[in-house]
């Protein structure tokens, strides 16, 4: 299975970790932006942002790591209108009053918690998916 991870800078070495474990399960990261520099003219932002598109376009998942960062949501919506699964993370419990509506529509799976048990449930749940018995 392919995945993207959605997030902000802030969360590079989490985004890093959680892709790792996938990959040791045979998962398939169709793009690393923790790579990247912080992109300070207008050609590179179009690159990265050509490249990130395409990344969730070719994924079989979206995985969101909050807090996002400023493409977060774009990639949700992108994801969400391609009707790939979603699943979003937060170490807390969302806050209902400051939270967006997205997260709560069909095709988001939210999570809180320890991030290695988000991570199995990531992986439960695509075995599943594909119909797959565990």
């Amino acid at each position: 299975m392919k995945f993207y991870i959605a997030s902000g800078l802030s969360n590079k070495e989490l985004v890093r970790y959680v892709s790792e474990k996938l990959i040791e399960k045979g998962y398939i990261h169709t793009y690393d932006w923790t790579q990247n520099n912080r992109a300070t003219d207008e050609e590179t932002l179009r690159e990265i942002g050509e490249l990130e598109k395409k990344a969730v376009a070719e994924s079989d998942m979206l995985i969101v790591l909050l807090p996002g960062g400023k493409g977060t949501h774009t990639e949700l919506g992108l994801a969400l209108a391609l009707n790939k699964p979603v699943y979003l993370y937060s170490s807390e419990e969302l806050d209902i009053s400051t939270t967006t509506t997205f997260y709560f529509v069909e095709g988001v799976d939210r999570f809180h918690g320890e991030v290695d048990d988000f991570i199995q449930h990531i992986i439960i749940s695509s075995i599943k998916r594909k119909g797959e018995t565990i």
